[in-house]
């Protein structure tokens, strides 16, 4: 694959992700406010790459977190077993009535001009408490100790989720780095997280533009290249949602501060309703620009369509599709999980590979 160099060698797992595992409670269409039931499903930005290439694409990965050892722990990791992730846990002993917590998102899922409402509960949330060291990064990368890993990453949620979680990223890509892994980081920089750690946005953009220094690979729109590295560029909000030049006019300033970085990529999203998106993704390779056609989507649960995206990419570089290709299958599997109720994939690699080349939505009979 041109531009990265992806192990072919024999390794335990394809795919290893470090993040805080959570639980959605999801009423659908009804507001919590009136909510008499809802749906439980696991979630984190990183762990849905993970479940996405097990379920979906058939890799073996692995996700590294906390695990708190009470039933909603329970129930959790139950569901991490049933989507074939490997768990990297460290344990925590709840007290029976503080903590430490796995964390609760809230997120109903709006439609038409009612938009999705989503809030949290991270009080005292065990995965924000992880920090360097406690984590046997051997036992994930050392082939010799039954370890071994093609492609690892994070993200930019969890890198502002504690006050050194974003210490540890640093610590686990360059572990990964050193093993030959290919890192890569979804920035999905969360301003409103950053303001409640010390040194508040500032040190977030620090921390990002430090973990950058050790990646290959960086997921994020114009909106995160600003605001999460401090790069400069204009005013998003002015801008056409679709329009790649803004976002590939922002990679120079990317190769220039940090010439490890291989590839850059990115969803582009327009809005008009809930329930109606438009919806394309651009690609960056080395000096190289791909991009997709704009597809409209009916959306039902918007939340875990760009983890569905970077899931298809990343398997589409994992298993030696040509560049534009593996942006085609993101794009592809991205779109298809809005289609799906939850966090994580329903797909099949068939139906991702048949929407990448431009099926329909005719019945398959």
């Amino acid at each position: 694959m041109s531009g990265l160099s992806v192990r072919t060698d024999d390794c335990e797992l394809d795919f290893v992700s470090l993040g805080a595992l959570v639980h959605r409670l999801d009423p659908g269409i009804t507001p919590f406010r009136k909510a008499t039931n809802f749906s439980v499903h696991v979630s984190g930005g990183e762990y849905n790459c993970a479940a996405n290439l097990a379920s979906c694409f058939g890799l073996k990965t692995g996700i590294v977190t906390a695990m708190v050892d009470n039933g909603v722990g329970e129930l959790i990791q139950t569901q991490v077993r049933q989507m074939g992730v490997r768990p990297f846990y460290k344990h925590f002993q709840h007290d029976g009535v503080r903590g430490p917590n796995m964390a609760t998102v809230y997120s109903d899922r709006g439609h038409g001009a009612r938009a999705p409402v989503v809030f949290y509960n991270r009080a005292n949330e065990a995965a924000a408490m992880l920090k360097p060291g406690d984590i046997d990064w051997d036992e994930v990368f050392d082939k010799s100790k039954g370890g071994g890993v093609r492609w690892f990453h994070s993200g930019g949620i969890y890198a502002a989720l504690g006050e050194q979680t974003s210490d540890l990223i640093v610590e686990g890509v360059t572990k990964a780095k050193e093993s030959g892994a290919i890192a890569s980081f979804d920035l999905n920089y969360r301003a409103k997280l950053w303001k409640t750690l010390p040194g508040g946005e500032e040190h977030g953009i620090e921390m990002n533009r430090e973990i950058a220094k050790h990646l290959d690979v960086l997921i994020g729109n114009e909106e995160d290249l600003q605001k999460g590295l401090g790069l400069k560029g204009q005013d998003v909000e002015k801008k056409g949602k679709l329009d790649p030049n803004a976002f590939f006019g922002m990679i120079e300033q990317v190769k220039a501060e940090y010439p490890n970085i291989k590839m850059v990529a990115t969803t582009l999203r327009e809005v008009h309703s809930t329930s109606r998106h438009s919806w394309s993704a651009v690609l960056w390779l080395e000096g190289e620009k791909y991009t997709c056609p704009t597809m409209e989507l009916d959306v039902i649960d918007r939340i875990g369509g760009g983890d569905g995206f970077a899931s298809g990419l990343i398997y589409g570089m994992l298993s030696g599709q040509e560049p534009e290709q593996a942006l085609r299958l993101g794009w592809a599997h991205g779109a298809l999980l809005t289609t799906y109720p939850g966090d994580v994939s329903q797909a099949c690699l068939a139906e991702v590979e048949a929407l990448a080349e431009g099926g329909s939505a005719r019945v398959q009979r």
